[in-house]
């Protein structure tokens, strides 16, 4: 036992995880010439958006599918997009991992935590790395917009949401952490000075009339990308796909979901003397990150490392004894969140149970609900005060 404990806390071991995991994943496609949709999408939102090409139309003469990321985008993904290729994604995958890795380690908790939480999110990160995603640097930007806030630097909190908001509209789950901010008008200053600029960024490489209308492009791309998601074997893999697929209710409208799900994340702030407290800012962290990716249409295999972190986060931050219900809790999430995608995982069970049923979602929405229940009843006073001792 002595030996595991000491290999789950082993920087060198769990950082070899975290990068190598994804890096030969990638690297594996490379060699043997696997094409990299996902990437070429992302390379030519900065392509079209320098030649002035409507960013939300097939162009099946260089990529499958549709790009459904903002134009802000196309400033992030530019210095990848100008490499070859297969050095471009290379660095991508790689500068993703990265963003998520220094958020995590940046995260007011005991090293010996943050180095747990990069240990249960390695799979997941892998996951997300092969299909060469976004969501690993999106849930970094949450993440950081956090930790900025108790710094008390609100200012570049503020641009953490903006920049994700911008990107791929999850980021505005940061704005959850506003209450914690000491200086709201500042906070809220800021935030609108950093959309002007990130509003504005993308005509310097395009033009103002281009980048007003890719907006207003943009709008109806995620209108019709979530009414396209309802029924999809591969999105919606949220807890209104779960409810279609065990119930067989196809007809279940999205907003008689969202609803109740808003209304529970929003009884969290009843306790507004609790504000102050570390543990349970965290754990309002930890639920921003899973309602985001639970209760989106859009949601898919590889978004999941963004609800995974919070899963993680969470469970280094609940009260010591840990349960048996939240030790089942994980282990549950591990296996069919994390490992369900896999080939660790039995084919059969995967592709008869786990992807019809959107089941992926189930371990997270279950600990969504715990996280609720624990923002409620914990009583954050008396665990701040065993800390400090």
């Amino acid at each position: 036992m002595q030996k595991i404990t000491k290999l789950i806390y082993n920087k060198p071991f769990v950082f070899s995880l975290w990068f190598g995991l994804s890096f030969l994943i990638v690297l594996k496609g490379i060699l043997t010439h696997q094409l990299f949709n996902n990437y070429l999408v992302f390379k030519y939102n900065f392509i079209n958006t320098i030649h002035q090409h409507n960013l939300y139309t097939y162009q099946p003469e260089h990529f499958d599918d549709l790009n459904h990321y903002g134009p802000v985008f196309s400033l992030i993904i530019a210095p990848f997009a100008l490499m070859p290729d297969s050095i471009g994604v290379l660095m991508w995958v790689m500068f993703n991992a990265f963003i998520l890795f220094k958020a995590i380690q940046l995260l007011p908790i005991k090293e010996n935590q943050y180095v747990v939480i990069l240990l249960i999110c390695a799979h997941e990160l892998m996951t997300a790395s092969a299909n060469v995603q976004s969501n690993p640097m999106i849930a970094g930007l949450i993440i950081l917009s956090f930790s900025f806030i108790k710094k008390k630097q609100d200012f570049w909190a503020a641009l953490m949401i903006a920049l994700g908001t911008f990107i791929k509209l999850y980021g505005i789950v940061g704005l959850a952490f506003f209450f914690f901010s000491e200086n709201k008008l500042k906070f809220i200053g800021s935030f609108l000075f950093w959309s002007m600029v990130l509003f504005v960024l993308p005509m310097f490489i395009s033009s103002p009339a281009f980048i007003i209308q890719t907006y207003h492009d943009w709008y109806h791309d995620l209108v019709a990308k979530n009414a396209s998601n309802q029924g999809s074997d591969l999105q919606e893999i949220c807890v209104m796909g779960l409810i279609r697929r065990i119930f067989n209710y196809p007809g279940l409208k999205n907003i008689y979901v969202i609803a109740p799900g808003i209304v529970l994340f929003a009884l969290s702030y009843l306790r507004p003397k609790s504000f102050k407290f570390q543990q349970y800012q965290l754990l309002i962290l930890s639920s921003a990150l899973i309602f985001a990716i639970i209760f989106s249409s859009s949601s898919e295999s590889s978004t999941y490392i963004i609800a995974f972190a919070g899963v993680a986060i969470w469970f280094m931050n609940l009260d010591r004894p840990v349960t048996k219900y939240e030790v089942f809790l994980l282990i549950f999430a591990l296996i069919i969140t994390s490992l369900s995608p896999s080939d660790l995982f039995p084919r059969y069970i995967r592709m008869e149970y786990v992807v019809p049923y959107k089941l992926k979602a189930l371990p997270c929405f279950l600990i969504w609900l715990k996280i609720v229940y624990e923002t409620l009843t914990r009583d954050f006073s008396k665990q701040e005060k065993l800390e400090a001792l």
